[in-house]
């Protein structure tokens, strides 16, 4: 099974991925670590990206996962996977794939955002995220909701009960 953490920036991906994977004894590889070098630039300039921007690091982050199955391996990784458009690339005929998405408040989200240091993803561009979102419907197979309002260790506890 290859679990991919999904929500909006700061809703706490690396952090629960990390975890996750350090739980599970299994890879973890980063969203951010996929993303074009332009795609970087363009948010740290405070530029949302489009899905034509997306598009290469979805499919990058779709070909991890691809070589995790194909090697009878598991992993981690993480993408914001905003639109269902997203999230059907991710899990299209990989039936190993389980998307967990976070589901936090705006507010802390800004919270966050403000305390991160060192990222490209300037905090004002979370605004542009909360319009694209695409909150995951009830009909999409692959998709655990989760609080990601609590503490990152009892976010894990439900992750690893609902897989």
């Amino acid at each position: 099974m290859v679990i991919v953490v999904c929500g909006v920036a700061g809703s706490g991906k690396t952090t629960i991925g990390t975890l996750l994977a350090q739980r599970l004894g299994v890879p973890y590889a980063d969203a951010d670590e996929f993303h074009p070098e332009s795609n970087r630039r363009k948010m740290a300039a405070g530029m949302p990206l489009t899905d034509v921007d997306r598009l290469p690091w979805l499919e990058a982050i779709a070909a991890w996962i691809d070589e995790r199955v194909a090697a009878g391996e598991s992993g981690v990784t993480s993408c914001s996977a905003l639109k269902r458009a997203y999230r059907d690339l991710l899990r299209e005929g990989r039936p190993q794939v389980r998307l967990v998405f976070l589901d936090v408040d705006p507010e802390v989200i800004q919270e966050r955002l403000r305390h991160r240091h060192g990222h490209f993803f300037p905090p004002d561009l979370a605004r542009s995220q909360f319009a694209a979102l695409d909150r995951p419907h009830e009909d999409e197979r692959q998709v655990i909701m989760v609080d990601g309002n609590l503490p990152p260790d009892q976010v894990v506890d439900t992750i690893l009960a609902k897989t």
